[in-house]
């Protein structure tokens, strides 16, 4: 499914980038279209990535197109710092009444999702004046050097970056397959309030409602509800890391919305413009106005070209309804992978809310976990054309992401080829 031009570019990509930028597919993309994409070699591939959780309104998506187009014959870039622009203002309204919390809410806008957590710290720092922060094992936070610290997986993250960032903690994230439960995760925080930091040192906790490259786990009801109540008595902040769970994602605008309590500072990117750089934070208002000006921003945060496909995104999830149509793929998804569980023990849990799935294999007599069965379901996947990513912390999950929006043929078409390989992938893993 490759093809000479691939391969030229390949060598290419190795001479010419670091080989520190990992690489999941050895395919180059020459175009994209709602769900499926093209590559240089002219091959079809139906898109199970989405960017990673990006075009969750698909590609190319005409009024996203649209919107960036009329951006870009009036201007391209003026600085949110030097000369600002309406539709900035636009979104942080929009963000403001649809990020969950009842309370007066602000927005600041950034890039990349890293920066968001980044200045979701900062803002939480910087109004308690305490520098812990705790977060969850498996989490994934970015790759700087606080998004590392927090993030609760060493390779390839950690790995040879030398010291992390101090009084940064990480407890266990509830897991059905490890036996870890809220009351475990729990347990964790009581022990480092007695062994390793004093709640009154602690500025945030932060968590992903349900964790991306951790393997796809949602945080259980009583975990939200016992950290916001920990939180409230301790004057703790409880940041809401949605770059991968919002937008739709979940079945829900956010995934917080999933619970009976809302963070204190939420964090996004990814979905948030259908593929143009874009990050925020929205959260209380004298959070927000806590630190001074110049604290915080950057000099492409809340470009307006991604500003402007983000005010398309918001229209898309709600004129086309994609919150309730992430909960009917999800259902659709999850009845076929629960249905292939006899003829493939391997299966050892599906999981997630609306179109947040994942598969996790594991061997069925041991309960040991199986990362090589994962990769060859993807590039057995690759080879007949369906992109899958892999995920989880012992790289033995398998994540869906398609679009919102993918036509149900396309859909179809995607879950036989998905069966094919998982069949064939449990056969060999068997043998």
């Amino acid at each position: 499914m490759t093809g000479q031009k691939n391969a030229k570019l390949m060598d290419r990509r190795s001479a010419a980038i670091s080989n520190g930028v990992g690489l999941m597919h050895p395919v180059f993309a020459r175009e994209a279209l709602n769900a499926e994409l093209w590559d240089v070699d002219g091959n079809r591939f139906i898109d199970f990535a989405s960017g990673i959780a990006v075009t969750n309104c698909g590609h190319r998506h005409p009024h996203i197109v649209a919107a960036v187009a009329d951006q870009l014959a009036a201007f391209t870039h003026t600085c949110q710092h030097v000369a600002p622009y309406e539709n900035m203002i636009e979104l942080a309204e929009k963000l403001n009444e649809i990020v969950p919390g009842d309370f007066e809410k602000k927005t600041a806008f950034f890039t990349s999702g890293a920066e968001a957590v980044e200045n979701a710290v900062k803002l939480a720092r910087a109004f308690t004046g305490r520098n812990g922060v705790i977060a969850f094992g498996g989490g994934f936070h970015g790759r700087t050097f606080m998004g590392m610290s927090l993030t609760g997986k060493v390779a390839p993250y950690k790995a040879g970056f030398g010291s992390m960032m101090p009084d940064v903690y990480h407890v266990p994230m509830p897991r059905a397959l490890a036996g870890v439960n809220q009351d475990v995760a729990m347990a964790g925080i009581k022990t480092l309030f007695k062994e390793a930091i004093e709640p009154a040192r602690v500025a945030a906790i932060i968590i992903e409602p349900v964790q991306g490259e951790g393997g796809f786990y949602q945080a259980p009801d009583s975990l939200i509800t016992a950290l916001r109540a920990l939180c409230d008595e301790h004057g703790i902040l409880l940041i809401a890391d949605e770059v991968q769970s919002g937008f739709g994602r979940t079945g829900k605008m956010f995934g917080m919305q999933h619970y009976g309590a809302s963070a204190d500072l939420t964090a996004m990117a990814k979905g948030l413009a259908g593929g143009m750089p874009l990050s925020a934070v929205t959260g209380r208002m004298n959070v927000m106005d806590h630190v001074g000006p110049g604290s915080i921003g950057g000099t492409y945060g809340g470009n307006p070209l991604a500003v402007a496909a983000s005010l398309a995104v918001l229209d898309i999830i709600e004129n086309e309804g994609l919150c309730a149509r992430a909960e009917m793929l999800g259902g659709v998804l999850t009845k076929r992978l629960n249905g292939l569980r006899t003829s493939i023990p391997q299966i050892a849990e599906v999981r997630g809310p609306g179109f947040m799935v994942a598969a996790e294999f594991c061997d069925p007599e041991t309960g040991v976990s199986l990362p090589a069965m994962a990769n060859a379901v993807k590039e057995g996947a690759r080879a007949r054309g369906l992109i899958l990513l892999t995920c989880g912390v012992d790289g033995n999950v398998i994540r869906f992401l398609a679009p919102l929006t993918i036509q149900e043929t396309v859909m179809d078409e995607a879950l036989d080829i998905l069966e094919a390989v998982m069949i064939e992938a449990s056969e060999a893993a068997h043998a």
